[in-house]
Formats: structure tokens, sequence, C-alpha cells
């Protein structure tokens, strides 16, 4: 099952072929790499825009600018905004499929009396932190990049949540969570995007296929009692849906709860199909009778 985040107004998908994207992000028109767009582009070129990224062949790659843009600009989803930056690594700071995400996460803690807490790892620029914030929870937000963690509490201000209950953590994702249980916290909700493959502050690797199942088992150490929910994003190539929503059941098989899995993705203006952007799965706990 595909998942599809169509609620922007301020995104869109306009046409897409030959391994690239053009996407409309606020005012701004970018063309991006997708290696999954592997069909032929429809028109004779890309048209206007306003920045084209080009791969480099020896990795990496560099943005041949238009016109003059900004630094950065903002956009809105909903009543939460975020910064938008190109970066040099073909970026912007935010993954709209994950909207549909937000409002999963927002709708299940809007449902839940009291005081509830979340942890998200491998947080980025914070798009589910305020999310979770928004809806009332007391986030705690980790990733291993500083300027990740301070982009993210731009957009937290930005979105009206400056003194908000987010705890901003800098740290390796792994060893925080060994470090949380040993402190005793527990969350009624985790959220995490692992990398396919990652570096921590003092040279940790990090491996998904080898090492996600060794933290899934941590990470539910983590949880109360009677959690809400747990949700896995990833973006690693050859890794089925499936397989991480396994893993997700199994940590969590002595928890009377339900998993889901499958694609996310984005609508393709004037187009019937969407564009599969990454793979989730959701654990969500069983309503009492």
């Amino acid at each position: 099952m595909m998942i599809i985040a169509d609620k922007w107004r301020d995104y869109e998908i306009l046409e897409c072929g030959d391994g690239m994207k053009k996407e409309r992000w606020g005012d701004v028109i970018l063309v991006r790499p997708d290696p999954q767009i592997i069909w032929p582009l429809q028109s004779k070129d890309w048209g206007n825009f306003d920045a084209y990224y080009h791969r480099s062949k020896s990795g990496g790659g560099h943005w041949d600018f238009k016109r003059d843009l900004p630094e950065s600009w903002q956009i809105t989803y909903d009543d939460s905004t975020f910064k938008i930056r190109p970066t040099s690594f073909k970026h912007t700071g935010l993954f709209p499929e994950q909207a549909i995400n937000w409002d999963w996460i927002q709708n299940l803690i809007k449902n839940v009396k009291g005081p509830l807490s979340v942890l998200n790892l491998f947080g980025y620029t914070g798009g589910a932190t305020i999310a979770a914030a928004k809806a009332g929870a007391n986030v705690c937000h980790v990733d291993a990049s500083k300027g990740m963690v301070q982009w993210c509490k731009e957009n937290a201000a930005l979105s009206g949540l400056a003194e908000a209950p987010i705890r901003y953590i800098v740290d390796d994702c792994v060893k925080f969570v060994e470090r949380e249980i040993r402190r005793g916290n527990r969350y009624h909700g985790i959220i995490m995007d692992p990398p396919s493959y990652g570096r921590g502050k003092r040279g940790e690797i990090w491996q998904f296929e080898r090492d996600l199942w060794k933290l899934l088992q941590s990470v539910s150490k983590l949880l109360f009692e009677k959690p809400l929910f747990v949700l896995i994003n990833a973006y690693t190539t050859g890794i089925s849906p499936t397989i991480v929503g396994n893993l997700l059941n199994e940590s969590l098989a002595a928890r009377a709860g339900t998993v889901t899995s499958g694609e996310i993705g984005l609508p393709i203006s004037e187009s019937s199909s969407a564009l599969p952007c990454g793979i989730y799965a959701r654990w969500t706990a069983r309503k009492e009778s």
C-alpha cells in the first residue's frame, strides 16, 4: 500500500522524467535528481525553472541558479512553517512526502487525554517534531548533526513553537537511546528515520541493514507499558516495507498492537501517477474494548 501526501498547497511535483523531478517550493521552481524516475521526460525540456542540480561524476554535485534566490525562504503546511534552503547535497531541508505521517501523528496524539512524551530519533529538521508538538506532546528531538538540530529550532520558532516543550539533543542516536534506558526515561511514542549509512559524533558507524534490529530492541525498552505508537521511515534502496514491518512487529511482539507498512509518495501534477519516495512501518496500540 502506498500512502500519498496530497494536501500540500506550497509544494508540488510539476513534472518528472529522465531521472529528474521539477518541483515548486512556494514560488521557487527547482529541478533535482531522483533515481526512481526511470521513465522519459514527456516535454521537450524543463521549461522555466529557478535552479537545476547537476550531479558530478566524482560524487556530489552543484546547483546552477538561473536567477538570484534568497539564501532561504519559507513554505507552510497546515499551520506549520518550514525554512527551505537548497544544500550542496541536493536536499532542501524538508521531505514533503512525510506530511502524510505528520497528519497521522497529530491525529493519534490529539485523540488521547493527558500529557504525552514523544522521542524523534534521526530527527533531521524537525517536521515530525513540530507535528507532535503542535498536537500537544512533549518532544525530544535527537540528531547527530548540530546544523540539523539548529534548523529544527528555527522551524519550531517559525511555527509558533519557540516556547514549546521540545528538548533539542545533538548526539549519536544509538548512544542516546542507551543512556535513556539507563536513566529510566520512557516515551508514549517513538519516531525514527534511520539513514542508510551514517557516522556519529565520535566516528560511530551506522548501517541500516546491520543495525536497525539492534536499535529496535533497545527502543522497545524506552516505551511505557501502554505506548501509543512507533513509526519508522526509511529511504534505503532495496529494503522492502514488509521487511521493516516485520522487524517492528517482532521487536514489539510482547505488546498489543497492529503493524502496517508500505510505500510513501507524492502526487505528480496533471497526472494520475504518484512518485514513490520511501517506505514506512507503523505500530499502533490495539484499542481496548
